[in-house]
């Protein structure tokens, strides 16, 4: 009974810890105005690492003994247990696919950033075509939240570029 308790508090921190981590990547992200498309997939592939990582952690050898022994104890805190790996899951998932599809529309970035505006307009169909693929065919990255913030950076990008070559022509 000692050591189930013992268990149990370690993973009431785990909890704990995971919670936190939950939060934190729900919070509302504080972005520059100006910032462009390629920070978008970038914020995508700090998310998967991160998720990745911790369900690594979930799921190693040692906190799987942790959990079965838990189990065997028949433990009170495996409910909450499971409901956040299943969070943890879902997030991991969810990062990971985000950066699957956000991939699709690297290869306009370059153009975008470097490009004249009269060139830059030649690459905004088929991005446009490419943005529209996502969100009807993204599980996670087709709400209005994620596509506004998508064509806002696309927008700064297009902007900053055309300022850009204002200011050096």
């Amino acid at each position: 009974a000692e050591v189930t308790e013992k268990l149990e508090e370690g993973v009431l921190i785990w909890i704990k810890q995971i919670r936190q981590v939950l939060v934190e990547s729900e919070q509302i992200r504080r972005e520059a105005d100006d910032i462009g498309p390629s920070a978008e997939l970038e914020y995508w592939k700090a998310r998967m690492s991160s998720f990745n990582s911790l369900l690594d952690e979930i799921k190693s050898s040692r906190v799987k003994k942790i959990i079965s022994i838990l189990q065997a104890a028949r433990s009170k805190t495996l409910k909450e247990w499971k409901e956040l790996d299943g969070k943890v899951t879902i997030a991991a998932n969810e990062a990971k696919d985000n950066v699957r599809y956000l991939y699709t529309l690297d290869k306009f970035f370059g153009p975008l950033a470097e490009a004249s505006p009269v060139t830059m307009m030649e690459h905004v169909p088929s991005l446009m075509n490419t943005v529209c693929m996502i969100y009807c065919t993204s599980p996670y990255y087709n709400t209005s939240e994620h596509m506004t913030s998508l064509l806002l950076k696309i927008t700064n990008q297009m902007i900053n570029t055309c300022k850009k070559y204002l200011c050096e022509g």
